[in-house]
């Protein structure tokens, strides 16, 4: 709970910022819904990038957990050094691609004017994104959870009043919001930076570059990060695609209330993804330690604490669902009860999704713990090839309901493969007994 609790705290404020960003451009304007829609596919190009960079702090995660678990200070060192380096040299890739990437993204997903502003405005926020991966992956792996706290909630609160600011107050709309996004990130990099000199400047050694490039360590890293990158991929391509076949139902509202729905299920799997980061930290560390007994003791109390925060969640869902959904909606749009009353259509995939989602987020932060990625990687894959078969089977019969039931039974396909693939755990188990 003291790892959980923090990353909770911390995870809550990203689809805060999600929530704010689409109040603001729900409020602003006269055309509400196009607002939404373009923030929508904006968001989802970007949400594209960020994923496929997540390797960055899963991969970082589990191996500095290991390190310090095992008490190895100097490659809890060179793992910080690694991850920055990959960090500061995605970034820069990045960048300097913006146009075909932009260009490319936008043509995909069907983007407008309002998407295309939005991205090459956001663009730059993107090389300060990936460092507080390596930094935040680092922080989590050293089983401190408070810096990435204190670092996300300043970023997001930066991020709020910023947007806010520049869109109404300067009348930049969704523009004013992507500008906030580069204020906040660049913001929390020189935070993260400050803090983890100040917290762990006497613990840190000399960054023996020879050390860092040594093939070995280096060759696991992008190993593990090779799988990930490929999971993530995966996952990027499931609600990349969620947005996009949004965008070509025959009713051209569709997409705003998935989008809004989808902001629900993001609520709840920030939060849970508390205890799935604790997940990670610990079974590195138990891992690193050689101590099963923890393990599995760490794992049946995140499980079980997943399920207990799904369990509320669903009760919030049933009981206040058009309150959550009144935030992002101005009372005077004029499509605001047409928007209410087709999300209700759709409103009970929402309550089931946080049932369905305890089991693969959780086992996620097992694997990258235990750098059992490629098990976390082959279940994905087989869960995606699902998902595209139900939606495309099902679409013709029941439409937007087909996409919702592709979604879910993703996530209980995703849990029970992990979960059978390393044979109950038991894998994980008996590799720690074996290197005893």
């Amino acid at each position: 709970m003291r790892i959980a609790l923090p990353n909770i705290i911390s995870n809550i404020t990203v689809p805060l910022m999600g929530i704010v960003s689409t109040a603001i451009a729900g409020h602003w304007g006269d055309d509400s819904t196009a607002t939404i829609g373009a923030l929508a596919i904006g968001v989802s190009i970007f949400n594209f990038i960020y994923w496929n960079c997540s390797f960055v702090r899963m991969g970082t995660s589990g191996l500095t957990a290991q390190a310090f678990g095992a008490g190895d200070w100097n490659e809890c060192t060179n793992m910080l050094a690694r991850a920055l380096s990959v960090a500061v040299l995605m970034g820069l890739i990045l960048v300097l691609l913006q146009y075909p990437l932009g260009e490319l993204s936008l043509w995909a997903m069907n983007g407008g004017p309002m998407a295309r502003d939005y991205f090459y405005a956001r663009i730059w926020a993107v090389p300060a994104g990936i460092l507080l991966f390596g930094f935040n992956g680092w922080f989590t792996g050293m089983q401190d959870a408070i810096t990435p706290m204190i670092t996300a909630i300043c970023v997001n609160l930066i991020h709020m009043a910023s947007s806010a600011l520049l869109a109404f107050q300067f009348d930049l709309g969704i523009v004013g919001i992507a500008y906030g996004s580069v204020i906040a990130q660049w913001s929390g990099v020189l935070l993260a930076s400050i803090l983890l000199w100040r917290k762990y400047r006497k613990f840190l050694k000399p960054v023996p570059w020879s050390e860092i490039l040594d093939i070995k360590p280096l060759k696991k890293f992008f190993v593990i990060n090779r799988d990930i990158i490929l999971r993530t991929l995966c996952i990027v391509m499931v609600y990349t695609f969620f947005t996009a076949a949004s965008s070509r139902m025959d009713n051209p509202a569709l997409l705003a209330v998935n989008t809004l729905l989808l902001q629900l299920f993001t609520l709840f799997s920030y939060m849970n993804d508390g205890f799935a980061y604790a997940a990670e930290a610990l079974t590195g560390r138990f891992v690193g330690a050689r101590d099963h007994i923890a393990l599995k003791k760490c794992i049946k109390e995140c499980l079980l604490w997943g399920v207990v925060l799904s369990i509320g969640f669903v009760c919030v869902y049933i009981g206040f669902w058009k309150d959550l959904l009144g935030i992002f909606i101005s009372d005077s749009n004029k499509d605001a009860a047409t928007l209410i009353e087709l999300a209700s259509q759709y409103i009970g995939w929402v309550i089931i999704i946080p049932i369905a989602s305890v089991a693969p987020f959780i086992m996620d932060g097992i694997m990258v713990g235990a750098t059992e990625t490629q098990i976390m990687r082959n279940s994905m894959f087989f869960a995606t090839l699902a998902y595209f078969a139900i939606y495309y089977i099902g679409s013709p019969f029941i439409g937007n309901n087909a996409l919702w039931m592709a979604f879910t039974l993703l996530m209980v396909i995703r849990g029970i493969l992990q979960y059978l693939m390393t044979h109950r755990l038991t894998d994980i188990y008996n590799k720690i007994i074996a290197r005893q």
